[in-house]
């Protein structure tokens, strides 16, 4: 399922090189799983973002497992935003045992080339960098609901079918 898409399913993901809260610099090649890629935009402070981290990090763990690595982007104004400050994201993603990339987008560049409307929006990719899904982490909103068809993981699973 394609949600409020602004790129056709086989559009090829753009490379990046953004600044991770590790002080290294990833790219695009740098995260790629053998059998994809999700690119995640998320922040610190909205609503939305702290009532699904751990669901989305669970979801990375299991997508790890099958191959397909995920980097974390936040696009969001410091300035206007400072709950999502560098510092912060250090802070929010060691409280949520990130265990993939977590970056910082400082320009808008990479969220405005790959058409990221919201946090968290997934972008979900196949070995050859070609879009597969960009939608929700499931149905549930401010709460995780019981028994609901997980969007992501349903398509990141057929993602790897196309690797």
């Amino acid at each position: 399922m394609i949600l409020d898409t602004t790129h056709a399913i086989g559009w090829k993901a753009n490379d990046f090189a953004l600044q991770g809260i590790d002080g290294k610099t990833y790219s695009l090649a740098e995260v790629r799983g053998p059998k994809g890629t999700l690119v995640v935009f998320i922040c610190n402070h909205c609503p939305y973002m702290k009532a699904s981290i751990s669901r989305i990090v669970a979801e990375a763990k299991a997508l790890r497992q099958i191959g397909i690595g995920t980097i974390a982007i936040m696009p969001n104004d410091t300035e206007n935003y400072p709950e999502d400050s560098f510092d912060n994201m250090k802070t929010f993603a060691a409280r949520h045992g990130f265990t993939f990339p977590y970056v910082i987008d400082t320009t808008q560049e990479v969220a405005r080339a790959y058409g990221a409307q919201c946090t968290p929006d997934f972008f979900g990719f196949n070995a050859q960098d070609e879009l597969q899904y960009q939608g929700r982490l499931d149905a549930s909103r401010m709460t995780a609901c019981r028994d609901l068809l997980p969007s992501l993981g349903t398509a990141n699973h057929r993602i790897t079918s196309f690797a």
